[in-house]
């Protein structure tokens, strides 16, 4: 079976993105945060805390009396949710017979007690130690999510996957703005591989916190280079250009190059073959090891686009991609 289509999207509950849990009933056997984090779950054969079994999720206690347990989280970027992934990995015994999500929209704040809730996914069966991946239909964005757990128990993992909200009308035709970070809704569309980190790392706030918060390709062993295309948040004309190769030593390409297109119509998956013609944006650059290189007199004016191709020779990891630039219609 085939993965859905919502996996292409950015997980919208990844802390990395500044997502937290503002309130939790009860996560007394493990803390809800631990349910947030963007690395896969794992298993610790023999170690106990002061509560008993540490687990990798969040946990709750047995309820001995009425109702469920449920915790509020705010996404750390507003977003249209396309899909949820709710992971029991590991969780045997102690999983929840079933689980739903509410979101609700507050951008001016953490929504009030009496704030209305909107029912995105209603209550499905879970199974221990699985993967429960369920498509929303829904096209309205949302600020916070409150997932429902029946009655109690443990999810090692909770993904949002979805689109990033920014009101674009807001940001000034003069501002610079980061066209591709995730946060304004870029989003790396695919890439010629992924062996030792995500080609989504690239596009992350902030610097990379290690090798594995960017993206790494294993040792060519073939002619050619490695690549990611990355779709903008909003089409632009881009002026300056960061790539950092932050944690990558003895592993960090040699040079990149960027082309760039406005691409109007098509699929995802068709942009791969198209992408080969698209114009030189930026030429070739040396890198050098762990360090941010900033790119200006170095590119070339194509004028407004939609999507660039990031190619490093021949292979290797890079942290960060930044394309700072104007917004266009």
């Amino acid at each position: 079976m085939s993965n859905p289509t919502f996996l292409k999207y950015i997980n919208l509950a990844d802390a990395r993105l500044g997502t937290k849990s503002i309130f939790v009933t009860d996560d007394w056997f493990a803390a809800v945060d631990r349910m947030l984090q963007p690395e896969a779950p794992v298993w610790k054969e023999g170690v106990f805390d002061d509560n008993g079994k540490w687990m990798d999720g969040w946990e709750s206690r047995r309820k001995r009396f009425e109702g469920y347990d449920y915790t509020i989280i705010r996404l750390g970027v507003p977003g249209v949710i396309k899909g949820v992934d709710i992971d029991t990995s590991f969780f045997t015994g102690n999983f929840p017979p079933s689980a739903s999500l509410e979101a609700c929209y507050s951008p001016d704040g953490d929504p009030a007690d009496n704030a209305e809730w909107t029912e995105l996914l209603g209550a499905v069966s879970l199974k221990g130690d699985s993967q429960h991946l369920h498509a929303i239909d829904d096209d309205r964005p949302w600020t916070h999510i409150r997932f429902n757990i029946y009655p109690d128990g443990g999810v090692a993992r909770l993904r949002v996957y979805g689109i990033p909200y920014l009101d674009w009308s807001k940001v000034g035709s003069e501002q610079e703005i980061d066209l591709a970070a995730s946060l304004n809704g870029g989003r790396a569309l695919s890439c010629s591989d992924e062996h030792f980190g995500k080609k989504g790392n690239i596009l992350n706030p902030g610097r990379a916190i290690n090798m594995g918060d960017g993206w790494e390709t294993a040792r060519r062993r073939t002619p050619g280079n490695d690549w990611v295309i990355v779709a903008l948040g909003h089409p632009g004309e881009v002026s300056r250009i960061v790539v950092d190769t932050l944690h990558f030593k003895g592993n960090y390409p040699d040079s990149c190059s960027i082309q760039a297109a406005y691409v109007k119509g098509g699929t995802d998956e068709q942009i791969e073959t198209q992408s080969l013609f698209w114009k030189e944006m930026l030429p070739a650059q040396k890198l050098e090891m762990h360090q941010e290189h900033e790119f200006t007199e170095q590119i070339n004016s194509i004028g407004p686009i939609t999507h660039v191709r990031i190619n490093i020779f021949p292979d290797g990891g890079i942290s960060r991609l930044r394309l700072f630039g104007k917004v266009t219609d």
